[in-house]
């Protein structure tokens, strides 16, 4: 049995092996929202390769599906043996802006001069489902940027990480799941898969993607002045830490409790229509902010 393989089946056992024990912090189960639409989530992954490159790609790709069970299918309608032009731009705009080395210039390289484009469709996800199955797309970002993937992107929330950060978040899952730390497995993967901060000042900022680990996304209203200056990315650091640091709540104490402490308001995903990717059926809560200073 080759290395990867038994890196592969230690990961997924641990997915599976992983029980929460009572007395044990951190082997706490993970608590998921219940839905508020008969939407279900799913992933929506891209993956970019060599000029030329889809044949080796989609060999990859349908090796990963052979380890992991059959519940991501490659997708054949809008999968290319050519660049896409739009890419440099989507890429641009979904960087992980949050962790201070989320992408470098090799990887923008990477994105400026792919040749061709693959994507992997992930299953439907009910909200019990959803860290374990997002731990796998995290999973399956890595085996693909180990065999020829140059870069990746998560489409269900618009995310994006160079290699380097994708291997760590993959690593601190990997070492969740072997140590059956299950809210350490759903901040690896919240983290992976879920933007933030996303908004202005006017509307609020918010996250988006947190459906895709079972919880409602988090909209921070900002108390602002017409006369004040836009946030500055300090300012937009902190709100996503108040995104992270609620999510987490919500992830350890459960959703009602964790939004009930915080009187917070829970209400239906209107920023996205029903069909779409992004879509929340967990709904948004929303919570004021941080002052500004004048």
């Amino acid at each position: 049995m080759n290395s990867v393989r038994r890196r592969v089946l230690a990961f997924l056992g641990g997915l599976i092996l992983a029980k929460p024990s009572f007395g044990s912090p951190a082997s706490k189960t993970p608590a998921f929202a219940t839905s508020r639409s008969s939407y279900t989530p799913r992933h929506i992954l891209c993956f970019l390769g060599k000029e030329n490159g889809l044949a080796a790609l989609q060999v990859s790709a349908r090796a990963a599906i052979g380890m992991f069970g059959d519940i991501f299918t490659v997708d054949e309608e809008f999968s290319r043996d050519e660049p896409d032009d739009r890419m440099v731009r989507s890429f641009n705009i979904c960087w992980d802006r949050v962790d201070p080395d989320a992408y470098e210039e090799t990887d923008e390289d990477a994105v400026a001069v792919h040749g061709s484009v693959l994507y992997v469709l992930g299953p439907s996800m009910e909200p019990e489902t959803t860290v374990a199955t997002t731990a796998k797309a995290l999973m399956f970002v890595q085996y693909m940027l180990d065999h020829g993937a140059v870069a990746a992107k998560g489409e269900s929330a618009g995310v994006a990480h160079g290699v380097r950060r994708w291997r760590e978040l993959f690593e601190q899952a990997r070492d969740a799941a072997a140590s059956s730390d299950l809210l350490a497995l759903a901040k690896a993967c919240r983290l992976a898969f879920a933007r933030r901060p996303i908004g202005d000042d006017a509307e609020g900022m918010a996250s988006v993607g947190f459906h895709l680990v079972g919880l409602p996304d988090v909209l921070v209203k900002l108390e602002r002045k017409d006369d004040q200056p836009p946030s500055t990315n300090s300012e937009q650091l902190k709100i996503a830490a108040l995104i992270d640091e609620v999510a987490e709540e919500m992830t350890r104490d459960g959703v009602e409790a964790a939004l009930a402490k915080r009187h917070v308001t829970l209400s239906d995903d209107t920023r996205y229509e029903e069909t779409e990717y992004k879509f929340n059926p967990f709904g948004v809560a929303t919570i004021a902010g941080p002052r500004r200073s004048q």
